[in-house]
């Protein structure tokens, strides 16, 4: 059952997985969050666990950085493990005055313009979509445990670096988008493809309007708000 990227075997993922980009933001949410937990992989250093949280099985990997990484990964564990739902949980660069640092955002949508749907399926629409079902219970979970969280567009780049092209300001204007991250385009387009669940939280770690900014182990050990929701949404919904 192992794949080239995922040694784990059948039963030992959950049906539901929390994915973070980093796979120690992955080890901090099993240790913390998580009880009775069994690591399922350790390949290339990309750590997956299952435990269960309110007695309730849950799964969380890592994806690594950017869209063919989290590609492989969440293609993986839709086609060969059974998985049904995937949270992405990361971090995002705010485009948006009121979209401050520590903030949680919900995407509603991921524009990008990476061809990796279309390379991958065909797909030529620059605009993707999460699964309602998800988003909805997301929501519930953030209104029960009284998280506020922005709902909104997301920008997912293929690069971090860039000294061409149009502005985060011609972005934000012209696709409506609040923040950027790297990944959730990539995740939708997955989804999409093998009928199944896929959403995307974030936090905010830094703001291109205000420069404010967060460090590496803040993002690793602190944005724990989009965490509990993720979690709660994980143990109350029925796939």
């Amino acid at each position: 059952m192992a794949t080239p990227h995922i040694n784990a075997e059948k039963g030992q993922i959950a049906k539901v997985v929390l994915m973070p980009g980093d796979p120690l933001r992955a080890k901090f949410i099993a240790e913390t969050f998580l009880k009775d937990v069994k690591q399922f992989n350790e390949v290339r250093n990309m750590f997956g666990y299952t435990g269960t949280y309110n007695d309730v099985e849950v799964s969380v990997m890592g994806s690594g950085m950017g869209q063919p990484s989290i590609g492989i990964y969440s293609y993986e564990l839709y086609d060969q493990f059974g998985v049904e739902a995937i949270i992405r949980i990361g971090s995002a660069g705010s485009y948006k005055d009121g979209v401050d640092v520590y903030d949680v955002v919900i995407a509603d949508s991921a524009y990008s313009e990476s061809s990796f749907a279309k390379v991958a399926f065909g797909y030529t629409e620059d605009v993707l979509l999460p699964s309602d079902t998800l988003n909805a219970a997301l929501k519930s979970s953030a209104e029960k445990l009284e998280i506020p969280m922005h709902e909104a567009r997301v920008h997912s780049s293929d690069v971090f670096y860039r000294d061409s092209g149009k502005t985060w300001q011609e972005l934000e204007r012209e696709h409506q988008v609040a923040c950027v991250e790297m990944e959730s385009f990539a995740l939708f387009a997955n989804a999409k493809k093998l009928g199944k669940h896929a959403a995307c939280l974030l936090t905010i770690s830094d703001s291109f309007v205000t420069e404010e900014v967060t460090s590496a182990e803040e993002r690793q050990n602190s944005f724990t708000k989009m965490m509990e929701v993720a979690l709660d949404t994980a143990s109350t919904i029925n796939f």
